[in-house]
């Protein structure tokens, strides 16, 4: 089955897993499959002063809506490309007097649009949002009753002129958004800034080592008006080579954690078992359990110590940050190190996240030596349990890169911003605004390890004078989140 701009999809149905997708033709790495412009999307509460609501940019000053004065946008492009979405909640959101939460605002939405066009087939669309699971008989009784808590808020929000509803349509859509809403980004795909309905992308099913990933782009509207090329869209792109007929499969969890701790995450939020073939082998749990080898083999007394010490040092590590108290992340980390360096292999997860915290917060103080140091070791644990097109190997190695080259390692720095520069062209593609800015970096960096390789001490002269001329670019504040996951869980 394929529909307006689908044509390289099948949609088909698969033993124990329901529908899925399947790739009408062959695909090489980093090929977009197909682009997706959200069905509704919303800004989330926290960011709807700061946040584009149409394009989902971040941006430092925008337009207030003159009517409601609470919808936000870039300037005039962005809110005309918004009015028709727009129009119903700004008249609902006068009326109510105040703006209801995200997931009322994203049920209003999906439920205008069905009274606008019906809840058959949308343009573009291989399945019509009555058909999308829904998952509610799955609900604990806690879900259950924020579920009925979020219907009643939403018909105190829906206006009486409006198409009337009933309960159980209405729950349903409050189910597909709890199943089915995606993560959507800032344009430097940082920082999760709202949730949205894909409806094509929630046919994919899950693999903890999929064939694709999912990138979502804030689109260009300065560019020729096209639906490709301006308009915010989730990305499809193939990790790997896919030939045709194999199913799509992408990851609803990172990678990086035991079988059983992304199985457990799995069956809570998207209630399935999942079965694919890195959860049913285990396969890497041996790296991310890893001890040390050789004569000094530590006892498993001394390995469960120190995992529990590393699990009591993350929960200080979580509430030191939350306070902005820097330093003390940094004194936590350096202790939890000292205990698990002569324990834990260079792959244990525990390892590679108190490095990964490290490295991140010294570098945001500006001690990039150290940053550097960790930041190398933490990416090696990385190449060796990431697929090797993993979007969030891509972020982590720009990272160490950034960091070894703010540190004065240029010839590190360099290495390490070709290899997420190489990745990220996988997975974000050329003109996503954060390959761009590593193809900048990538040419700065080569021009000053040429300078480099020239005259060493003559480089570093020029370093030192340009530092002292021009404060050295900050990294930003460390995120206490950790990246945007793919599907958005109202917690």
């Amino acid at each position: 089955m394929t529909k307006g701009g689908m044509e390289s999809v099948e949609l088909f149905t698969t033993e124990g897993k329901g529908r899925g997708l399947k790739a009408q033709k062959e695909f090489l790495p980093g090929d977009v499959i197909f682009a997706e412009p959200a069905y509704a999307a919303v800004v989330f509460d926290s960011l709807t002063h700061v946040i584009c609501h149409t394009c989902f940019k971040r941006q430092d000053r925008l337009h207030r809506c003159g009517q409601c004065k609470f919808a936000h946008y870039c300037d005039r492009t962005c809110q005309r490309a918004a009015w028709l979405e727009h129009k119903q909640e700004c008249s609902a959101l006068k009326r109510h007097g105040k703006a209801p939460s995200e997931n009322i605002r994203l049920a209003a939405r999906i439920l205008w649009k069905v009274e606008r066009e019906g809840s058959g087939l949308a343009e573009g669309c291989l399945v019509s949002i009555d058909d999308l699971q829904n998952h509610v008989d799955s609900f604990s009784e806690e879900e259950k009753k924020e579920l009925r808590a979020d219907v009643e808020s939403f018909l105190e929000f829906w206006p009486p002129h409006s198409q009337q509803f009933g309960i159980q349509f209405i729950s349903h859509i409050f189910g597909v958004i709890s199943c089915n809403g995606f993560t959507l980004s800032d344009q430097r795909g940082l920082q999760a800034v709202g949730v949205g309905i894909f409806p094509n992308l929630c046919q994919a099913n899950h693999d903890c080592w999929p064939n694709c990933t999912v990138i979502f782009n804030n689109g260009n509207h300065e560019a020729v008006r096209s639906m490709f090329h301006t308009q915010m869209r989730i990305e499809l792109r193939a990790l790997s080579k896919i030939s045709a007929g194999d199913e799509l499969s992408v990851s609803y969890v990172d990678f990086l954690s035991l079988s059983e701790e992304r199985r457990r995450q799995l069956k809570k939020q998207y209630y399935f078992d999942c079965t694919c073939e890195h959860c049913k082998k285990q396969i890497k749990d041996d790296l991310m359990l890893a001890v040390r080898e050789g004569e000094n083999k530590p006892s498993a007394e001394a390995v469960k110590e120190v995992v529990q010490f590393s699990k009591d040092t993350l929960e200080k590590i979580n509430k030191a940050r939350m306070e902005g108290l820097y330093h003390e992340v940094v004194k936590l980390c350096r202790e939890c190190l000292k205990k698990q360096e002569p324990v834990l292999g260079d792959t244990n997860i525990y390892f590679l996240r108190i490095l990964s915290i490290a490295s991140e917060v010294l570098s945001y103080l500006q001690m990039f030596e150290e940053a550097a140091d960790y930041a190398k070791r933490m990416v090696d644990g990385y190449l060796k349990i990431y697929h090797p097109n993993n979007a969030q190997l891509g972020m982590a190695v720009m990272r160490a890169g950034v960091t070894h080259w703010h540190a004065g390692l240029i010839e590190a720095g360099h290495g390490l911003i070709c290899k997420a520069y190489a990745i990220l062209l996988v997975t974000h593609g050329p003109s996503h605004p954060i390959t761009k800015d590593l193809e900048v970096m990538r040419v700065q960096t080569e021009m000053e390890l040429r300078m480099f390789q020239q005259n060493e001490l003559m480089y570093y002269k020029m370093r030192e004078a340009a530092l002292k001329n021009q404060k050295i670019q900050v990294m930003p504040e460390p995120s206490n989140e950790t990246s945007p996951s793919l599907f958005h869980k109202k917690e």
